[in-house]
């Protein structure tokens, strides 16, 4: 099964997926649903079917009218936490051992990526009921940071670089026990300022504190276990760059649930009614590619899997904020 979130006469409004053309709208928005589900006890899926309502909607028409939302949302952005993981692809080590390729010349050890890198293909897929290793994580923001499929992604006037990360995301809501649930998957651009990143990698945590998107669609169900993807950026009307993309876990050093694990271990992460976005990683960079973007250039992320494609215009900012701290 497979949902979206749209505004509809002013609310925001889960939708199931029927076609490539067409949505059947719920009563109520996924959020609403999946909590639902959780007190229920019930699958999210039975859950979103004795929701619908007769009323269906043009897909396109939701899209030209950019009334398309996240496919998970929290009503108070604090209250939904937006994370993620890095080196957790094959591959992704080497693309950024590349980037700092300078830095590490003269070094004949390992870089820390590849040592991070190492430590997951060793023990990221750990037996049942052991511990596997703990993967790189990192911070990008509250819900305010999430910007809806097709709207803008804002640039800020201090990024060095906007590039884009395709991924998947995991979204969930936690119980009113403390208990995380996930509520399934969706296509993710990460987004980071990767200029910042290849500077020194301690500078890691500024370069990912950037907006991200996720969506279209939320799948529910089972992750297949082999994906392929493309991702594009589009300036001008013309495809500047492409290049295909592996997902899933045949393709992870790590599992899903080790991702979570390490991610949810964390009592904070565990408080009632919250929300949490987290990326699971990438190894396709355009930047890697030596892509530099501007302004009106547009993300495009495709996952047949999950439905439509992510799309995302680039806004870059033309001052930055002037922000003073000032004395009580």
């Amino acid at each position: 099964m497979r949902i979206i979130q749209c505004l509809h006469d002013g609310a925001a409004r889960a939708a199931l997926v029927e076609d490539d053309n067409r949505v059947r709208l719920t009563e109520a928005d996924t959020y609403t649903l999946a909590r639902r589900a959780i007190a229920a006890g019930r699958p999210l899926a039975e859950v979103v079917e004795a929701a619908l309502t007769e009323t269906r909607l043009d897909y396109g028409q939701l899209i030209d009218e950019r009334r398309l939302l996240p496919p998970l949302t929290h009503d108070d952005p604090a209250h939904c936490l937006v994370t993620g993981t890095g080196l957790t692809h094959l591959g992704s080590a080497d693309t950024r051992a590349s980037m700092h390729a300078k830095a590490q010349a003269d070094e004949s050890e390992l870089t820390d990526s590849m040592r991070m890198f190492k430590l997951g293909v060793e023990g990221g897929k750990p037996a049942t009921g052991e511990t596997g290793a703990q993967p790189e994580w990192f911070y990008k923001g509250d819900g305010d940071c999430v910007v809806a499929p097709e709207a803008p992604m804002p640039v800020p006037a201090f990024a060095e670089d906007a590039g884009e990360e395709p991924e998947l995301a995991g979204l969930y809501v936690i119980g009113d026990d403390g208990q995380p649930w996930r509520v399934g998957y969706a296509i993710g651009n990460e987004f980071s300022d990767h200029i910042t990143e290849r500077f020194n990698y301690l500078w890691l945590a500024h370069s990912k504190l950037r907006h991200c998107s996720f969506g279209p669609e939320l799948l529910i169900g089972e992750l297949p276990d082999h994906l392929e993807g493309t991702s594009r950026i589009v300036r001008d009307g013309e495809t500047l760059w492409e290049k295909p993309f592996l997902t899933g876990e045949a393709n992870m050093a790590h599992t899903v649930a080790n991702l979570e694990h390490h991610h949810f271990k964390y009592p904070g992460f565990r408080r009632p009614g919250d929300v949490h976005v987290h990326f699971f990683g990438t190894a396709t960079l355009s930047f890697a590619d030596g892509v530099q973007t501007r302004d009106g250039d547009r993300f495009e992320i495709d996952l047949p899997a999950f439905g439509r494609t992510l799309r995302n215009p680039l806004a870059f900012e033309d001052v930055a904020a002037d922000t003073p701290v000032h004395s009580l």
